[in-house]
């Protein structure tokens, strides 16, 4: 098995690609011990002193790690655990049905409803896929019609980066509200 390493805007986040599918669909964000429990894979990578967080793509693995620890000591643990989650064929969930990852689902109505619509469709297709070749995801939080500012969660590798602002105001942003009228403004859903 040959897993390649990408990486990302984000220099303490490495993007692995096992070359097999990981969620096929979706992504999940680990940011804690206790959250990487639901996966035997992200436990295992949570066990290497140094990894603060873990974030699965439809084919990659992205890793998040401690300012104070470098990357030359981290990468071989970090790929001898997917490789052996890998080989061993073990789930990538204790329980089926673990997996999630999409938009948030507030309700919406009317007129405001397609506005959503219209935001979440240029999300899933222009921007989600480009920010997953950096290890990363953006997902819709909640839109607010009254100001017309749309909130959204940064995950993977854009948590924390030090681009994302920029990459959210200058590219998320400029597209939704050219595409999106009802849109003047986007901000980012900390936590």
């Amino acid at each position: 098995m040959f897993i390649q390493t990408e990486a990302t805007p984000n220099p303490e986040v490495l993007k692995f690609l096992p070359g097999k599918t990981v969620l096929g669909e979706g992504t999940r964000d680990f940011r804690s011990t206790d959250e990487a429990q639901a996966s035997p894979l992200a436990a295992d990578i949570f066990d290497i002193e140094g990894v603060q967080r873990v974030f699965f793509g439809p084919d990659f693995i992205t890793v998040g790690k401690h300012p104070s620890f470098d990357w030359p000591h981290l990468k071989a643990p970090v790929l001898a655990a997917i490789m052996d989650h890998f080989t061993s064929g073990r789930p990538m969930f204790a329980e089926e049905g673990e997996q999630s990852g999409g938009h948030d689902e507030g309700v919406y109505e009317g007129e405001t409803a397609q506005i959503v619509a219209e935001i979440k469709d240029l999300l899933d297709t222009r921007i989600r896929p480009a920010v997953a070749q950096d290890g990363g995801d953006i997902l819709f939080h909640k839109f607010e019609p009254d100001t017309g500012v749309v909130w959204l969660n940064m995950r993977g590798a854009c948590s924390g980066c030090p681009s994302s602002t920029a990459t959210l105001k200058a590219g998320v942003e400029n597209m939704l509200k050219h595409y999106v009228p009802e849109v003047t403004r986007v901000e980012q859903t900390l936590g």
